[in-house]
């Protein structure tokens, strides 16, 4: 393995710890969701809530995160801090502004968004999104500097006061309040609930802003450059638009769901089901995350050294064998899995395989996106990001009224294919990458018998029906190995392999 794709597999693997780790505890927390919330409509607005923050991070970023690693690693660039303060202070600035804007006009936007008796809900929800936008360029910026470990730890720190927050307002209050309520009467509300998620968030994000307080001046104390900030801006718009319509594909079920009911209450139960089952499959989401943390630098810097092509066929490969791993998995064992989530959500675990493929389709989609941010054609992003926001909110508009939260998977799995398979023919027009197809289709090939094999038996007994899969599971996982997995270049575990 390349020197370039061992480094990437590394930092891979480490921010991998932080997004797995990260989303793996948080994750954890939907069980207590499900059982503390009053309703799977209380869930359901948790759900809507964080789609919309997910939308608003892309918003108030406007692509300036991939420009900046473009522009960084440019051969021409001898200043990069330069970059990065252009970067920074235009995010903070826009970040304020909306922050600002939102709160000028609270109760008519929370009204619009079907939240006129929360409003603090919109007010949370704004705050969060605009610091962590914010902070999204000083992350960037150490993963520039390869210092995967810092941002790791800002990252588990945040978890970790994230999570214990929601078990101190969801778990221990009602029980101090059940024994001596004027210990804690002066700030908590037993009938507020879902709105204590929300606060948890806003001193989670807090700590975050804090404990980047050093990336960020080191940004500040560098000259800002209109120039370079007008560049980043051309490069970066089309990103935006690429961003918007990328974030509507895998959120916009879940923004408009709650709009395609009469029934509110209704729609905002069935969108919890749907939300709290959608959990599950986000261990493909983790992947895909820990994944694109690593990747885009990777890219750019192999550009930069003028030895990319193979690289991003090789690193496409290994992708599709972990994602075929990863969503093998999560299948035969969704017997297990599916008691993270109360008996009354059961109806939504129809589509974990649905949305686990979809996002395999858009994680190897995020692989192609290479060719046109390395050529700077971030407008053909823009048009096949478009193209798959068009057809979800066409399925999702035409069809959840009728066939309910199992549209929305489909939407979403067909959108992505369609997205994966426009930029890769396109791509190999504009900027050919010898990928290794036939590897991915016999792979594609066993993991489809071996999901057959393993779903198809009826099997009564939990304990037979999963050890059957678990033999099926290993032997999938030994032809990988046997085939193609070099086990002993595997940071930090190839070493075992090798003695």
């Amino acid at each position: 393995m390349a020197g370039g794709l061992k480094r990437l597999a590394k930092e891979t693997a480490i921010y991998g710890v932080g997004s797995i780790v990260g989303r793996f505890l948080n994750w954890m927390l939907v069980p207590m969701y499900t059982r503390i919330l009053e309703n799977t409509g209380e869930y359901g607005i948790v759900t809507n809530i964080y789609s919309i923050i997910a939308l608003l991070m892309v918003l108030l970023t406007y692509g300036m995160e991939t420009g900046f690693f473009r522009f960084i690693y440019k051969k021409e660039e001898q200043e990069p801090m330069r970059i990065y303060a252009s970067t920074l202070y235009s995010v903070a600035f826009t970040s304020l502004l909306f922050f600002v804007g939102v709160m000028i006009f609270l109760q008519p936007v929370s009204g619009v968004l079907g939240y006129a008796s929360h409003p603090e809900y919109i007010g949370m929800m704004t705050g969060v999104a605009a610091v962590d936008a914010f902070c999204c360029i000083p992350f960037a910026y150490l993963r520039y500097k390869n210092r995967p470990v810092r941002f790791l730890t800002v990252k588990l720190l945040n978890i970790g006061l994230n999570i214990g927050l929601n078990i101190f307002f969801l778990v221990l209050c009602p029980e101090i309040n059940t024994y001596h309520p004027e210990w804690i009467s002066w700030f908590y509300r037993p009938d507020y609930g879902a709105g204590y998620i929300f606060i948890s968030n806003i001193f989670t994000s807090a700590l975050t802003f804090a404990m980047l307080i050093p990336e960020m001046m080191s940004g500040f104390r560098a000259k800002f450059n209109l120039q370079r900030l007008r560049n980043m801006l051309r490069y970066s718009f089309p990103m935006l638009i690429l961003g918007i319509a990328g974030i509507l594909n895998q959120t916009a079920d879940k923004i408009l769901f709650p709009f395609l009911f009469d029934d509110k209450d209704y729609a905002n139960s069935q969108l919890g089901i749907y939300g709290a089952c959608f959990k599950i499959a986000v261990v493909m989401v983790m992947f895909i995350q820990a994944f694109r943390y690593a990747y885009e630098p990777f890219v750019f810097s192999k550009n930069k050294d003028g030895n990319h092509k193979n690289a991003y066929a090789v690193a496409m490969k290994y992708f599709i064998i972990f994602s075929l791993i990863i969503f093998i998995g999560v299948i035969f064992y969704l017997d297990l899995l599916k008691h993270f989530v109360e008996k009354e959500y059961y109806p939504g675990l129809t589509v974990v395989p649905i949305v686990m493929l979809g996002e395999l389709f858009f994680g190897i989609y995020y692989n192609l996106s290479a060719w046109y941010k390395l050529t700077d054609k971030t407008q053909w992003g823009a048009w096949f990001s478009i193209t798959g926001c068009i057809v979800t909110v066409v399925i999702i508009v035409g069809y959840v009224p009728y066939y309910g939260f199992i549209a929305c998977a489909w939407a979403s799995f067909a959108s992505n294919l369609l997205m994966m398979l426009l930029s890769y023919f396109v791509g190999q027009k504009k900027f050919p990458v010898k990928y290794d197809l036939r590897s991915a289709f016999t792979y594609v090939v066993i993991a489809a018998i071996c999901y057959v094999a393993g779903m198809m038996p009826q099997i009564d007994s939990i304990f037979l029906r999963l050890t059957y899969r678990t033999v099926i599971f290993a032997v999938f996982i030994g032809i990988v190995i046997k085939k193609d997995l070099p086990l002993a270049e595997i940071p930090y575990v190839g070493k075992y392999f090798r003695k």
